[in-house]
């Protein structure tokens, strides 16, 4: 059994959601990636999705869109990146890692090799955002052989038949992405998100996270109340980026984050 799919039959069993922060790997620097995983654990974080860096990130905004090239221009690429889940694995064994980026780098190291390599590295899911459910039987075959699940991302207008594939196909959570637009854009609006998850769950049993918009802890806790997960990236990545002189005070600041939303959505 994955670990997502643990993860998520523990919370339920206590009546909790998964909170999911998402951080570009190799932001700001290489050294801050590993520490600042194991401090969102510690902060009440349930499952990490680990950006790859990627030099043309189309679903994301301008905040995770310079996270990429700062990261990059340390030359963090997707193999450093599983080397960063190597590392991170040696103190914690139970907390799902996914792979969040784009198709590009996957392609270029070739599918059995990656999926080789995010097994070595203990990853539990990737989620690649331009790939289409149509068109990933191969790559998901390869990851489901070694107990990797593949995640797709829902739209606000995204329809029923599409939902089906996904389940059909997917496996671990869906994403639904709350906002028509790129990550970090707009505010969410809580009665769309009530009525789109209510379709989706009429057409998956995979649990459901929902991202895009999430930026404080009373919206996460909304959101805890209508998702399985609440997944959250701008919001920390901006951290990062108004405290690239000082690592440590933009770490702080993202566990401060963290815990006030794990007590909302726990409230």
């Amino acid at each position: 059994m994955s670990r997502l799919k643990t993860r998520f039959e523990e919370l339920a069993k206590t009546g909790r959601k998964a909170l999911i922060p998402f951080i570009t790997a190799g932001d700001p620097n290489p050294e801050f990636t590993v520490p600042m995983m194991h401090a969102m654990v510690e902060a009440g974080a349930d499952i990490i999705e680990l950006g790859v860096p990627f030099s043309d990130p189309m679903a994301d905004g301008p905040v995770i869109q310079r996270a990429s090239e700062r990261a990059l221009e340390h030359h963090t690429g997707l193999t450093k990146v599983l080397e960063f889940a190597t590392e991170f694995r040696k103190k914690d064994q139970q907390t799902p890692v996914v792979l969040m980026g784009y198709l590009n780098p996957i392609e270029i190291m070739g599918y059995e090799v990656f999926a080789n390599a995010a097994q070595k590295a203990e990853i539990d899911g990737v989620l690649t955002v331009d790939l289409p459910p149509e068109e990933a039987e191969d790559c998901v075959a390869l990851l489901k052989a070694r107990d990797i699940d593949q995640i797709f991302l829902l739209a606000p207008n995204s329809p029923v038949e599409r939902i089906r594939k996904m389940n059909a196909v997917g496996s671990g959570y869906l994403y639904y992405v709350s906002l028509k637009g790129v990550t970090g854009a707009g505010h969410l609006d809580i009665d769309d998100v009530k009525q789109k998850l209510a379709q989706i769950r009429e057409n998956t049993k995979l649990p459901v996270g929902v991202g895009f918009g999430v930026k404080n802890a009373e919206t996460a806790k909304t959101v805890a109340n209508l998702a399985d997960g609440v997944v959250v990236g701008s919001a920390f990545i901006s951290k990062i980026e108004k405290n690239l002189d000082n690592p440590e005070k933009a770490k702080q600041q993202i566990i401060k984050l963290i815990t006030s939303m794990r007590q909302a959505m726990d409230s």
